[in-house]
């Protein structure tokens, strides 16, 4: 029977938090845990970060409601701190860890955060720690990666359900929570979301409902199995890509055949249990691009534990999604999702041709560069890869996004002698452009609509050459 600590009671009198990673994720985490009464400790490898954080200045801009005042607040009150030093968390009860884990330009996950942490935190912890994984992670990566990391030292064994644990002073606890949070509703997601809370026993994943609890007051938290939150995250950003890939599709179709996606989606779902996503420019962000593979990557952890049983060499190689007998939708979604910049490319480089120029001898403004609307946050941005494809055409490629810093500035000025502009975020500033300002600022007043921001009667009113993404001309 396992014996009683503020782990298996968390409360803020008695629980001692760590948080690895002040991102997206953790800095929220590290704040909600703070507000509510709990003494945490975050670490951060970044020491610009880190003096940021403990000063009481957010690191992370955009619009993100409640945050920067939520950090000063817990700063003020001493109930949150920041360090580099590992060593600062000898004290904490429960940790969780929340550091990046990307996918290579082969889909194989690269877990170099992740593996370091693990290596770092089993020099630090106490007997009876409680580590959870909120980042996303391939399935059976928490057990077949995290766990034999704690344990390479042989100071720790994690406990399981096979009554195999050794003394009780060398015990430790795991499990996985997954983060569901996304920029610009980073505190909203976090208080309102609903988790998936897995143990790596049935008493440590009700141990976990009681420490989230303190921060997510009325959604469900699922007291669950480890391996069942890993699929369960992976599963949900993999669901919506292939969704999203669906609407991508169904709008080639329409432009293509003369349609209008737009009209369709709508009428569409007036049927009942139809939900059609929206069309768009790409997909971006840390996880929707990432994490259908990584879903997809348990499959290689599977067959590599499966090899190394039999004797076999390790296998290095991902395991081969394209040519195997599944999974198939997963890269086909992808495949989709993954070409509309390219697509975007091609409109800009289509109605350039109409008017007689050629996309080398053009000067295109490319409007937002954060992979989401409202955010800052740019990592794996769609526009990213249409800027790629415009310089390598030879365009003079102008960016302009008023959240990410060394885009921002006067929108005109950027406008200024610009033959085609391509809205690919649908930031709120961008929704109230002076269309006559736009229009005399540009050499040519040509605006291909990525994101449907824009009534296409206004703009054409306006005198605009204007195409949208999923209308066919």
């Amino acid at each position: 029977m396992m014996s009683f600590k503020s782990i298996f009671s968390p409360t803020p009198a008695n629980t001692v938090i760590g948080v690895v990673g002040l991102g997206y994720v953790g800095l929220p985490v590290a704040c909600e845990f703070a507000r509510v009464g709990f003494s945490v400790i975050g670490i951060d490898l970044k020491a610009e970060r880190v003096a940021q954080i403990n000063a009481g200045i957010s690191p992370i801009e955009g619009n993100e409601p409640g945050l920067a005042e939520l950090l000063a607040e817990v700063i003020g009150s001493g109930r949150l701190r920041a360090t580099t030093d590992y060593a600062d968390l000898h004290e904490a009860h429960i940790i969780t860890v929340n550091v990046e884990t990307p996918v290579d330009d082969n889909h194989v996950p690269q877990y170099h955060a992740l593996r370091a942490a693990s290596r770092s935190l089993s020099q630090v912890i106490q007997p009876e720690t409680l580590i959870i994984i909120e980042s996303t992670v391939a399935p059976g990566t928490t057990l077949q990666v995290v766990k034999p990391i704690l344990e390479a030292s042989g100071k720790w064994q994690v406990a399981s359900d096979k009554g195999q644990e050794s003394d009780v002073q060398s015990k430790i606890y795991l499990g996985m929570c997954p983060e569901r949070v996304m920029p610009g509703l980073l505190l909203q997601n976090l208080r309102n979301l609903s988790r998936a809370c897995g143990g790596c026993t049935p008493e440590i994943a009700q141990a976990m409902v009681a420490l989230y609890r303190h921060i997510i007051p009325n959604a469900d938290l699922d007291a669950t199995d480890i391996l069942t939150a890993e699929l369960v995250k992976t599963t949900e950003n993999a669901y919506r890509d292939v969704q999203i890939a669906f609407a991508n599709e169904v709008a080639l179709i329409c432009e293509t055949v003369g349609g209008d996606v737009w009209k369709v989606r709508q009428l569409v779902n007036k049927s009942p249990g139809r939900n059609m996503l929206l069309a768009g420019a790409g997909v971006g962000g840390h996880c929707i691009p990432k994490d259908p593979w990584l879903l997809a990557a348990g499959l290689n952890l599977k067959f590599k534990n499966e090899n190394e049983k039999l004797g076999g060499e390790e296998i290095n190689s991902p395991f081969s999604i394209l040519n195997s007998q599944f999974p198939k939708l997963i890269p086909a979604a992808r495949a989709v999702n993954e070409f509309m910049p390219q697509h975007m490319f091609d409109m800009v480089a289509a109605r350039l041709t109409a008017q007689g120029k050629t996309i080398a001898e053009a000067r295109v403004l490319v409007l937002g560069y954060s992979y989401l609307e409202n955010s800052d946050d740019t990592r794996d941005t769609p526009s990213e890869k249409l800027v790629a494809h415009l310089q390598a055409s030879g365009a003079t490629v102008i960016i302009h996004d008023p959240f990410v810093a060394q885009y921002r500035g006067d929108v005109y000025a950027a406008a200024t002698g610009c033959d085609a502009a391509v809205l690919m975020v649908k930031h709120t500033a961008y929704l109230s452009l002076d269309f006559h300002k736009l229009k005399t600022a540009m050499t040519s007043p040509l605006l291909i609509d990525g994101r449907k921001a824009y009534d296409a009667s206004a703009l054409i009113a306006a005198g605009f050459d204007y195409s949208c993404v999923g209308v066919g001309n």
